[in-house]
């Protein structure tokens, strides 16, 4: 009997409450389908956290055993991967080399097959081939999405692999939506005729998460006011969380992540506290700030090094030192682990439970990445609790936690989409390198001054709490949730919290002749979208009373202005627009006032 029969359910711990001895359920139920697949490629879809590589590893000693395959080839995204699986491989009595270079041609003796990067693969299609024409072997492609990062990877890894005897692809991350097919994936018409990918097993975070195999993610959103100069020297104001134009959403955001600030500082001392009493029922928990650049990642350094009188692990790039870091901070109790590229796929430090989204990345995958490094559960009970930016692309992929995202062929992409991952790919290239320099190209653009303010918490598709400033009594409530509560606890306490806080301000609002702000659920972020659709609503009925009173398009806004309040249409809120749509509605049938 090989060691691979003996394989916990997932590495580096054991199972958590409530799943099988020696495999998960989904992973049984995965391998019993893999083995009933007639042919060679199998695509298996399974939330971060889950184990994936267990389940593939036990496919590896299965085809072993069989004498189905002879050698393994395992393609990772990047190196601190190759080891990751090397040494999982390792423990299952499976020797990988994670070593192998393209220059050294073949492994040494005792080998039972390599471990390589996707970017290594396209740097020598040709050798790879070769080596895998020359015994029946399996391949493993881990996070297969990445093949089709770039058209000369996923020709690479299509004419490196094509002799495979078996090939395994894994993904637990929404694949990528443009139109670069990844070799060996099956796709077929959907419902609307456009090619999607047909996965062979699917084990999504709902599954996980009813399975006890992830955890819940609470996800705390900041809100507050943001203050900037542009490049053209204007000094611009906006409230994070308000609806907004793309750009200025953008350089709102921004604003709120410079270190310099109030924004930052703020949430990084609340994460701080939820850390604080997370570590009172898991002692040994971590938290980890993702960073967009190496700049910034050095910056909040500083900033939690004051905070808590101890420098905190930093991560710049998938440089020399960066794996021997990431296992170091893994097998200590330190708090703090800062960093911009290396742990936001693939990488398991299991100890992680409090996560702060620092960056402007806004991409479906990179998301779904970020928010699995807090998800592996360990035991019965833990939560993860991860702080946004209230800004509405990354409230609606926390809403949207839950949901499989298909890869798609032939569909365009647009702005529109909201799912372009373009810039993701240019931020990741810039946070490898150095950027210690000036960015000429942002011209004259400065943050200014930013505030935050907590805004709500969302769990289960659900909204709680109200607005409260950092270090109120309200905000604590929320910080102070127990650290081993199930889903159904946090809920509930959720519920009660909310209702208590309700009650207060109602009071208070009696004793002040105030208003009494409304729960998160009745304050939805109004998406860019939406509010564009106002703003053409706007403008078509302004049209309609340009040609009806004759007046100018510009006087008519100025007017509208005048009447309703409020700034520029460029940056109205959602209530101005609706006020001046209702206004003009009003002198379409009743005549403007003279």
């Amino acid at each position: 009997m090989s060691r691979a029969e003996h394989l916990p359910p997932a590495f580096p711990d054991r199972a958590p409450w409530g799943t099988a001895g020696k495999l998960r359920a989904w992973q049984e139920a995965a391998l019993e389908s893999y083995h009933a697949q007639p042919g060679k490629d199998f695509l298996a879809v399974a939330t971060p956290g889950a184990g994936k590589t267990t389940f593939a590893l036990r496919v590896a000693a299965d085809l072993l055993e069989r004498k189905v395959i002879r050698a393994i080839t395992v393609v990772a995204p990047t190196e601190h991967l190759k080891t990751q699986w090397a040494e999982a491989a390792e423990r299952a009595g499976i020797r990988i080399d994670a070593g192998f270079r393209n220059a050294d041609g073949k492994t040494a003796r005792g080998f039972k097959g390599v471990a390589v990067t996707y970017a290594g693969v396209a740097a020598h299609p040709i050798l790879h081939r070769n080596r895998t024409e020359v015994r029946p072997t399996l391949v493993i492609l881990d996070e297969v999405h990445h093949a089709g990062d770039a058209k000369s990877w996923g020709e690479a890894v299509a004419e490196a692999f094509a002799p495979a005897t078996r090939r395994l692809a894994l993904t637990g991350t929404p694949f990528r939506s443009d139109t670069n097919p990844i070799p060996f994936v099956t796709y077929a018409p959907g419902p609307d005729g456009i090619d999607r990918s047909v996965p062979d097993f699917v084990y999504g975070y709902g599954d996980a998460l009813s399975d006890a195999v992830v955890r819940p993610v609470v996800f705390l959103a900041y809100a507050g006011q943001m203050r900037w100069r542009t490049r053209a020297g204007d000094e611009l104001a906006a409230t994070l969380g308000e609806p907004l134009t793309d750009d200025l959403t953008n350089q709102a955001w921004r604003t709120a992540l410079d270190a310099g600030g109030q924004w930052m500082p703020a949430v990084l001392r609340a994460a701080d506290r939820r850390l604080t009493e997370v570590r009172r029922h898991v002692p040994d928990a971590g938290a980890m700030v993702i960073a967009t650049d190496q700049t910034a990642a050095r910056a909040y350094a500083r900033l939690l090094r004051d905070m808590t009188g101890t420098a905190p692990t930093v991560v710049l790039s998938d440089d020399k030192g960066a794996s021997a870091r990431i296992t170091e901070f893994s097998n200590s109790e330190d708090r703090w682990l800062v960093a911009v590229r290396m742990v936001s796929e693939g990488v398991d430090i299991p100890r992680l439970t409090v996560g702060v989204y620092a960056t402007n990345a806004s991409t479906p995958l990179f998301f779904a990445q970020a928010v699995g490094r807090f998800v592996r559960a360990r035991r019965r009970g833990e939560i993860a609790s991860v702080f946004l930016p209230t800004v509405a692309p990354l409230l609606g992929h926390a809403a949207e936690l839950e949901l499989t995202r298909d890869h798609v062929l032939g569909k365009p992409v647009t702005a529109e989409d909201g799912d372009l991952f373009g810039p993701e790919d240019d931020l990741l290239a810039a946070a490898n390198r150095e950027q210690d320099g000036a960015d000429l190209s942002m011209g004259e653009w400065q943050a200014l001054e930013s505030e935050a303010n907590f805004d709500r918490v969302m769990f289960g598709g659900a909204e709680f709490g109200l607005p409260a400033a950092p270090g109120s009594r309200e905000e604590q409530e929320y910080l102070g949730l127990p650290g081993l509560l199930d889903a159904d606890q946090v809920a509930v306490v959720l519920r009660k919290r909310q209702a208590d806080q309700l009650k207060a301000a109602s009071r208070r609002a009696r004793r002040e002749g105030s208003v009494v702000q409304p729960p998160a659920a009745a304050r939805p972020v109004v998406t860019s979208a939406e509010r564009s659709a106002l703003r053409r609503e706007l403008h078509t009925l302004v049209g309609a009373w340009h040609h009806r009173s004759g007046a100018g398009h510009g006087s008519i806004h100025a007017e509208l202005r005048r009447v309703c309040g409020g700034p520029t249409t460029a940056q109205a809120s959602v209530d101005d627009l609706k006020r001046r749509i209702d206004t003009v509605r009003r002198w379409a049938t009743a005549g403007k006032p003279s």
